[in-house]
This record gives structure tokens, sequence and C-alpha cells, in this order.
């Protein structure tokens, strides 16, 4: 009987590896991670050189882990396993901290932080001459929150360093006005319902009153973050919400990837794979927001990264045009191409997490 059970337990391990081989072979590979939001590995190509020197050998690890049939399931298991079996504290850097969760950025890269402020101060110095007032205003990151007793940036190192290497900007403080709340617990994104008093200090320090009331919307749809697919554990999701308001109603955006004109919400976006993209059209590099019913003459442009996506819209009240360069798609040395400077200020906003690789900035 005991031979036969142990012949048994050998023919269901051999069927399990070789059933999941063939499932491999067979199947189809994967373009795209829809959990983790990026490129699945493909299968590498096969040449002389690629195998003598071990390229094809480390791409084919690669494509095997990320083509692996039932890989997010064993990313669920595993996850699990190392959280509240093993204990651990983060896994591959994704760390569960107060019902958020987030990942570490470590250590303070200052040769990215220097290739960042080397390509502001050539936006300053080659852009910014008819330019009104500059501005620089730096978003913390969630782990700035969240991290203490995990490896995090020395934010005060980082802040300093920006602003010593930014002289021709004053620097505005939004930190005092955000706290973990403000952001969403599976995304490394905040609130757009919660930043409201951080849009004012922004525009009271650019010497703009915003007074605009609005109302909140939350989408149907559940959002999960970036991190939750990250993580592969089954955390409870997220609601997003867009502030809405009659302002709204006559501003309007214009998208130079698109060619065309687009919504301050484009809500068909919330059932794509980052309803986050909803905030005017996603991540895009150039977009101008214009204001006929402005109070005043002022422009202002911006040069930003995703988080402000959510937060120009609140600040469209108080200009009569708002343009928002993204320079991680738009290299700098075309932007006097499609950008009016002269008379406009001009605002430095950014995270920290950009900061950090500031060499993505063109």
């Amino acid at each position: 009987m005991k031979k036969f059970k142990n012949i048994a337990v050998v023919l269901l391990c051999g069927a399990w590896i070789f059933g999941l081989c063939a499932w491999g072979l067979i199947s189809p590979d994967g373009e795209i991670s829809a959990s983790e939001r990026r490129k699945l590995a493909q299968f590498p190509e096969m040449s002389a050189e690629s195998l003598l020197s071990g390229k094809f050998t480390s791409d084919f690890e690669k494509y095997s882990a990320d083509q692996f049939p039932l890989r997010d399931g064993f990313r669920g298991v595993k996850a699990l396993s190392e959280f509240y079996i093993f204990r651990q504290l983060d896994s591959n850097g994704i760390y569960l901290r107060d019902g958020y969760i987030s990942k570490t950025e470590y250590p303070l890269r200052e040769e990215a932080v220097d290739s960042a402020i080397k390509k502001f101060d050539w936006i300053y110095q080659n852009c910014l001459e008819n330019s009104g007032d500059i501005y620089l205003s730096i978003i913390p990151d969630k782990n700035y929150f969240l991290a203490e007793g995990y490896p995090h940036l020395d934010y005060d190192r980082l802040i300093s360093k920006v602003r010593e290497g930014m002289p021709f900007a004053e620097y505005i403080d939004i930190f005092p006005t955000l706290d973990i709340g403000d952001y969403y617990r599976t995304d490394t994104h905040w609130r757009q319902e919660k930043i409201l008093d951080t849009a004012k200090a922004l525009a009271e320090g650019m010497g703009v009153e915003l007074s605009e009331e609005y109302t909140v919307n939350e989408l149907e749809k559940p959002f999960r973050g970036v991190y939750y697919g990250q993580s592969a554990l089954p955390f409870k999701s997220d609601r997003l919400c867009y502030l809405d308001s009659e302002i709204f109603d006559s501003v309007s955006a214009f998208d130079f990837e698109a060619n065309g004109n687009i919504d301050v919400y484009t809500l068909e976006k919330a059932d794509g794979n980052d309803p986050y993209e909803i905030f005017l059209n996603g991540p895009r590099s150039l977009i101008v927001m214009e204001n006929p019913n402005a109070e005043t003459d002022k422009e202002l442009i911006v040069f930003r990264d995703s988080f402000g996506s959510s937060i120009a819209p609140l600040l469209a009240e108080g200009y009569k045009k708002i343009t928002l360069a993204d320079i991680r798609y738009l290299p700098s040395g075309n932007l006097k191409r499609f950008v009016n400077f002269d008379g406009a200020d001009v605002l430095f906003l950014y995270s920290t997490l950009v900061l950090n690789n500031g060499e993505t900035l063109q």
C-alpha cells in the first residue's frame, strides 16, 4: 500500500510538472501584465553571439518567469507566504503599513537629482528669459509618511539640493498641506478630492486666489492602483473620485499628442488599465487648458509629472491659460517650438519619485 502511494505521488507530481510545461509551450505568450502594468518578456532572439555571451540564457530565464502558466496565482501565494507566514517586512520592495501599500524608494540618487537640476537649469537659461515669475514645489511620495523603519529617501537633503540648484525659482512648500490620507491606499498618487488645500497653497504662493467650490463624484468601478498588482495581495480596492464644478463647463483643453480637444476628465479611461488617467487624458507630453471666464489674464506654464494631471484643473480658476509640459515625453529642446513663455509664470512641480529618477527627464 505504501509503495502504491509513493508511486501515485510521483506520478501526480510528474503529471503536474509536465502539464505545466505543456501548457506553457502551447499557450500563446502574453504581451503585458495587466496587474503589474508592465510589458512581459518575449522569447529572446537566438544567435551564436547571444548563446556564447550568455545573453540568450539570461533573457530566456526572464522570459520563462514572465510567461509561466498561472503566474499571477503563484505570485499571490508567494506574497501571502512572505508577509503572513515568514513575517517578512517587505516583498521585492513592496510593504504594508496602516492599511496602505507602498514601495521603498532608496537610496537618494544624487546623480539622478543632479541630472534633473541640470535639465531645469537648461530650461531656465534657454527658454525663460522673457517669462514671468518662476516657482518650484516638490510633492512628497507616500513613503514620506509611511516609511519609518524602512529604507527611505533623505527628504531634507533632496529638497535642499533641488532648492540650492534652482536659485532662480521661489520655493513653495506644500508638505504641511499633505498627510497619508491624501493618497490612494493602493496607488502612488494623491487623491484629487483631498488636495484642495494643496492647490490653494500653490495658488497663494504664486499670487493667485482660488475660491471655487466643487462637488465630489465617485466612479462606480473599484480602483486598484499600481501597487495592488505589484503586491499580488488580495487587498481592498480604492474608490477613485474627481471634483466637478461649473467652471469646467467653460474650460477647454487641447492635447498636442492627440492633436485635438479633450475634456478635463476623460471618463472613458475609467475602464482602462489605469483609471487615474481620467485626469487630463493621462500621461501626455503637452496639454493646454484655457479658461475664457478667468478674472485675470495671467498665464501659467507647469513642468510636471503625473501628479500634475489631477491638481492642474484645480488651478484653472485662477488663470486664463495653463500649459502643462511633461519633459519625460517632450524633449526640452523642442519646448520653444510649441510653448510661448513670454510673460507667463512658470511652476516646476515634481514628485520626489521623479526627482530621484531625474535621468528620465529629457
